[in-house]
C-alpha cells in the first residue's frame, strides 16, 4: 500500500470515529421505546435531522432551511435547485434530506455527480462515513454497510439502497438498482469557473445531463432532482437548471435588507470580517449569487491631473439621493454628489461622495464640495428629482437646504433635475462609456485614495447594462454630465444665419 492510501485510510478511520462518537446511543431504551421514538422521529424530519446529526446540525435551521427540507421530502416527484450561498449548508441540508429519505424507506436509488469522479466520490463519502459509523442510525434502522458492494464510489445498504458516484461525461448506465431506476439524482458542482469562461464546455456538459444522465430516471415512478450550486456565470448549467426547476431557491449570504439569511451561524461582525478580505467582485459572485466580470462596460478607468478651477467656466455639483435613510453599509442604493467640470471635452470627476448616508449627511456633502471649490469658479447645484421624487425633494430636502443656510451661512441653492430620464443603464452605458473609451472621463489622481472615489471607481469597474452592482455614483456622474451639457447649449445657442447668408455659401443652392 502506498504512503497515500495508508494516509486517506488514516483519515477515513478517523472520520468514522469521529461519526461514531458524536452519535451516543441510549442503551437503557427498550426495543419498543426506541420504535415508538423512531415513529415520533419520522414524523417531524427536521427533530430527526438533529437527533442523527448532531455533529453536523450545530445551529438551529433557518426559515429557508425548514421550507427547502419541506419542499424534497413532500414531493417525490420534483426538481429543486439550491443555489445558496457559502457557508449556507447546501450540501449538508441535501445529505440530511437525502438520507431521511432513503432510511424510511421513499427512495432506493440514488446518483451523485459532479464536475468529475473524485469531486463525485469527495461528495458521496459523507453519506458513507453516516451509514457506516453513525451509531445513532445503526441503532434505530440497523447495520447499513454490507460486504463485498461497499466501494467509495458505489455501495447499496443492507436495507436495498444504492449510491453511485459520477462524474460529468461519465457513462450511467447500468444504474438500475434491481427493478428501481434511479429515484434520486443529485448534482453537485457540476459548474466550475474555468468551464463558464467556454461555452462549448458548458454546452457539452448541459447535453450529458440531458441525454445521458437525466434519462435514467423512471418515467412512470416518481424521482427527486436536487442540483446544488451557485450562479457563477450568467449562462452556466445551475442557471440553465434553474430556468426548468419546480422550484430554484436563490439564497445569498445576506438578504435584500442587509441582513443575515442565517444569524444563529453567520453573525453580521462574522459576515463583515470575512468580506473585507476579499473584492466586491469576488463577494458579490460567492455570497450574493452575482457574478460579475470587471470590466464588462468600462474596460479602463482613466485618472489624471485635473487643471486649476479657475479655468473652468463653471462647475456642476450633482446629488443623486437614493431611497432610503441608513448608514448601514448592507444595503443595495449608495447616495452619490459629483464634483464635476467639462474642459476642452473631457468630463473631469473633480471630487465625489458616495456612501450610504442620512439625508442630513448627503445635503452636507454639497457644503462640503463648494467648500472644496472655495469660490474659484461658479459652481451649479444640482439634484435628481422626478415626479416620485419630488414629494421627498419638496417635504425633506428643501427644509434640509434651509437649515444649512440659515445655521451655517451657506449660499446653497439646489435645483431639481426634472428632466424625463431613459433607463439608467442603458443612459449611462450611451453617454459615459464612449467618453470613457476615448480617454474623455477622468478621475481626479489628486483623490485617488479618497474612499468615495475608490467606491465610484469601483462602481464604473463593476457596471453592468443588467445593474448587478449598485451604480449610483456613475448615475449621478452622467446626471451632472447632461446638466454641464445643457447650461452650455443655452449660454452659447447655435447662430442663425440668414438666408442670404446660407445662399452665398451654398455654391450649389438652386
Amino acid at each position: 500500500m502506498r504512503q497515500s492510501d495508508k494516509t486517506a485510510l488514516l483519515d477515513w478511520e478517523k472520520f468514522r470515529e469521529d461519526i461514531a462518537r458524536s452519535t451516543p446511543v441510549d442503551r437503557t431504551m427498550t426495543h419498543a421505546e426506541r420504535e415508538k421514538h423512531r415513529l415520533w422521529l419520522e414524523a417531524r424530519p427536521v427533530e430527526w435531522i438533529k437527533f442523527f446529526f448532531p455533529n453536523y446540525a450545530k445551529y438551529e435551521f433557518a426559515p429557508f432551511h425548514r421550507k427547502a427540507i419541506s419542499r424534497m421530502i413532500s414531493n417525490p416527484e420534483w426538481f429543486e435547485v439550491l443555489s445558496w450561498s457559502r457557508e449556507l449548508a447546501k450540501s449538508t441540508v441535501t445529505m440530511f434530506t437525502v438520507l431521511y429519505l432513503v432510511l424510511t424507506g421513499r427512495k432506493r436509488n440514488i446518483i451523485l455527480t459532479s464536475n468529475s469522479k473524485d469531486n463525485a466520490v469527495r461528495l458521496l463519502a459523507p453519506y458513507r462515513g453516516q451509514l457506516e459509523a453513525n451509531g445513532r442510525i445503526i441503532a434505530y434502522y440497523g447495520r447499513q454497510e454490507t460486504l463485498g458492494t461497499w466501494t467509495e464510489s458505489e455501495f447499496t445498504t443492507k436495507q436495498g439502497a444504492s449510491f453511485r458516484a459520477i462524474g460529468a461525461g461519465q457513462s450511467p448506465r447500468g444504474s438500475r438498482n434491481e427493478a428501481v431506476r434511479p429515484d434520486v439524482l443529485l448534482v453537485d458542482d457540476f459548474d466550475t469557473d474555468e468551464d463558464t469562461k467556454n461555452p462549448d464546455t458548458i454546452q457539452k456538459r448541459w447535453e450529458w445531463w440531458e441525454n445521458a444522465l437525466y434519462p435514467t430516471r423512471s418515467i412512470s415512478e416518481p424521482t427527486l432532482v436536487i442540483f446544488c450550486g451557485n450562479i457563477i456565470a450568467r449562462d452556466c448549467c445551475v442557471v440553465r437548471a434553474g430556468a426548468m426547476a419546480d422550484h430554484w431557491d436563490i439564497i445569498n449570504i445576506r438578504d435584500k435588507n442587509g441582513r443575515s439569511t442565517w444569524p444563529e451561524k453567520n453573525s453580521e461582525q462574522h459576515i463583515d470580517r470575512t468580506l473585507s478580505k476579499i473584492s466586491r467582485k469576488a463577494a458579490q459572485g460567492e455570497y450574493f449569487n452575482n457574478p460579475i466580470s470587471e470590466g464588462e462596460v468600462f474596460q479602463t478607468i482613466t485618472y489624471g491631473k485635473v487643471p486649476s478651477l479657475k479655468k473652468f467656466r463653471f462647475l456642476v455639483i450633482y446629488g443623486d439621493p437614493s431611497p432610503g435613510e441608513s448608514r448601514a453599509k448592507k444595503g443595495k442604493s449608495f447616495k452619490a454628489v459629483s464634483l464635476l467640470g467639462k474642459l476642452d471635452g473631457k468630463l473631469y470627476v473633480i471630487a465625489e461622495r458616495l456612501d450610504k448616508a442620512l439625508n442630513a449627511e448627503f445635503i452636507d456633502w454639497y457644503v462640503q464640495l463648494l467648500e472644496y471649490v472655495g469660490g474659484k469658479c461658479p459652481v451649479y447645484c444640482y439634484m435628481e428629482n422626478n415626479k416620485l421624487q419630488d414629494p421627498f425633494f419638496q417635504q425633506v430636502f428643501r427644509p434640509l437646504v434651509a437649515k444649512v443656510r440659515k445655521e451655517r451661512g451657506v449660499s446653497l441653492y439646489i435645483k431639481g433635475d426634472e428632466k424625463k430620464k431613459t433607463d439608467k443603464a442603458t443612459r449611462i452605458e450611451a453617454n459615459l462609456e464612449p467618453m470613457n473609451r476615448e480617454g474623455n472621463l477622468i478621475l481626479n489622481e489628486a483623490e485617488r485614495d479618497n474612499p468615495h472615489m475608490k467606491e465610484l471607481e469601483e462602481q464604473f469597474r463593476l457596471f453592468t447594462l443588467s445593474l448587478r452592482y449598485p451604480a449610483d455614483g456613475p448615475d449621478a456622474v452622467e446626471g451632472g454630465n447632461a446638466v454641464i451639457d445643457d447650461i452650455m447649449r443655452r449660454a452659447d445657442p447655435p447662430a442663425v444665419k440668414s438666408r442670404a447668408e446660407v445662399a452665398r455659401r451654398n455654391r450649389r443652392r438652386m
